[in-house]
């Protein structure tokens, strides 16, 4: 072993321990771009009293405090050399006095096989696009200042009479939204789908858009089908998507934030046998009776007959009592209300209910009623799954009515996060959000729910599956494995006001020739120690063609005539 050698062991070593004192500095610029006409949306002068921190003092400047506060929440936590640009603006939208659109976000282009492409033939949407390749791969018009990376559009009419009525946004920036609905936690929301939680696939056919896949599709799974979307048909894909809680996501940093984010225990029916049927089942929820616990309530599930047709929604005394008592009764929904038939299986002896829906769709809806005096739990289940347990009754079915301790809500037996996929398909929420399943619940849900925080939960996990990695001096080594973590980046080497004038080559690990001089004098006990180190770095740098004998000479120049330390 060399001196040489060893030296440059021992700067390393001093470089490991500067690093680790090193500040993050970098992330990213969201710029919002206002696009709404004068006098509207963001240029709305009607005046409005500052409210949760937001300054603003029209309705038009509050909204984009707004808009800009929830783009700071990302742009902190996402690193992108190139800026990202988000068209926005504020406008009517849909909406009665009972149902609306509250916003709708998506990527303005997407792009493949650029170079930096971690997948070739793999759909990007453009801003992590540029962020992998560091460049803005799709500039705007010639002239233009701006290329743009998404659109949002948000309802300006809620709280109105004819919009959402006894809803309204909340423009705060501190989450105290009471009843209101909270901006900021619906924007970034809806940022995420633009920065990427998203696939372009056809959810009605399956079929990857002009026949290539997109990275967030890469990441889902089908349970049943043992295969990632990426790997089926068309016709599988298309059936995978209204497969409710069935497909989930494989991405490795989404599974691991699993554990410390989602809750133990998920309301399931548990089919335990026969083993052609067996599984867990997704249900709805009843308002009355005593709630699902674990481990829950266990018999042989029994269709209900009440003598009067259709015999078997038990909206009349059961005629088959002998065979429900001690046992799950199945019936169906229809006729009378959840609250009746409950009630008719418990005084036959049912000790649990589960409802077969007669309409086809999933997941199953809760089940409203109030009758204080049932003791026993129901649940509901999907048309099809009933249709599928009807059709085995005569195998022997034995079913476990209440919460799984062992399964966390919104995730599979193994621990990975559910993706939604209702039935029938729902536009643009199929496989693009977080199963409702979830609790606590998820900020990239299909529904906004009151109790979100602006925590950004499993989504950026999501987001580092699919390329957002840490990078946060912007070097292209992502952290964990970047040893320079505030690495300069200057384009030559300069030592004080010396300019050596040769490259500032930046290695695999993270570290540019500056760095390492700069480690240099972070461990030099005076100025011939600095010269010292900086001579053997250099002698190393020439020894392996990294730099010629004139630029070593430069360098050690500048080093020389430095004020260092």
């Amino acid at each position: 072993m060399t001196i040489r050698s060893h030296s440059t062991r021992i700067l390393l070593a001093a470089l490991v321990l500067l690093v680790a004192a090193a500040p993050l500095f970098a992330n990213s610029t969201i710029n919002i771009v206002n696009i709404n006409a004068p006098g509207i949306g963001f240029n709305d002068p009607t005046p409005a009293a500052p409210v949760g921190g937001n300054p603003g003092t029209t309705l038009g400047q509050q909204r984009m405090i707004a808009f800009q506060y929830a783009a700071s929440i990302w742009s902190a936590l996402l690193d992108s050399a190139t800026p990202i640009n988000i068209e926005a603006r504020m406008i009517p939208l849909a909406c009665s006095p009972t149902a609306g659109t509250l916003g709708s976000t998506g990527a303005l282009q997407i792009i493949r096989d650029f170079p930096g492409a971690p997948q070739a033939a793999t759909w990007y949407p453009i801003a992590l696009a540029n962020r992998l390749a560091f460049v803005d791969l799709l500039p705007g018009a010639a002239g233009s200042t701006l290329a743009d990376d998404m659109v949002t559009n948000f309802n300006s009419q809620l709280g109105t009479p004819a919009c959402l009525t006894t809803l309204h946004w909340y423009y705060g920036l501190d989450d105290n939204h009471g009843a209101d609905i909270d901006l900021v936690t619906v924007l970034i929301h809806e940022y995420a789908h633009g920065l990427g939680f998203a696939t372009f696939i056809n959810k009605t056919t399956g079929a990857p858009l002009v026949g290539f896949h997109d990275v967030y599709e890469r990441l889902l799974f089908d349970n049943p089908l043992g295969l990632r979307f990426d790997q089926m048909t068309d016709a599988q894909r298309a059936a995978s998507t209204q497969d409710t809680q069935h497909v989930v996501w494989v991405g490795a940093n989404v599974t691991a934030k699993v554990p410390t984010t989602l809750q133990l225990g998920t309301p399931l029916l548990t089919v335990n046998s026969p083993a052609s049927v067996a599984g867990i089942y997704a249900v709805g929820l009843a308002q009355f009776g005593p709630p699902l616990a674990a481990p829950g309530v266990t018999g042989n599930l029994v269709l209900v007959n009440d003598g009067i047709a259709p015999t078997a929604d038990a909206c009349s005394p059961i005629v088959n009592a002998a065979a429900i008592a001690g046992n799950v009764a199945l019936l169906d929904r229809g006729i009378c209300t959840f609250a009746v038939k409950t009630k008719n299986a418990q005084n036959a002896g049912a000790i649990a209910v589960v409802v077969a829906d007669n309409v086809a769709g999933s997941p199953p809806a809760g089940l409203a009623g109030v009758d204080p005096t049932i003791t026993i739990p129901t649940v509901r289940i999907s048309l099809a799954n009933g249709n599928t347990l009807k059709a085995a009754l005569a195998s022997g079915v034995n079913v476990t009515v209440g919460v799984n301790p062992a399964i966390r809500a919104g995730a599979d037996p193994a621990g990975r996060a559910l993706i939604y996929t209702p039935v029938p398909v729902a536009g643009g929420s199929s496989l693009s959000h977080w199963d409702i399943s979830a609790f606590p619940n998820l900020l990239m849900e299909p529904a906004i729910n009151p109790d979100l925080t602006h925590n950004v939960d499993l989504t950026l996990p999501l987001f580092r599956d699919i390329g957002w990695a840490p990078d946060a001096d912007l070097d292209g080594v992502v952290d964990s494995l970047d040893q320079c973590a505030a690495s300069n980046l200057a384009p030559t080497v300069a030592i004080g006001t010396c300019n050596s004038g040769v490259p500032n080559t930046l290695f695999t690990t993270g570290c540019t020739i500056s760095d390492l001089i700069a480690s240099c004098a972070a461990g030099a006990g005076n100025h011939g120690g600095f010269v010292s180190c900086v001579s053997h770095l250099t002698n190393d740098l020439k020894s392996g063609g990294l730099i010629s004998g004139s630029q070593k000479g430069s360098i050690q120049s500048c080093a020389g005539g430095a004020n260092i330390p």
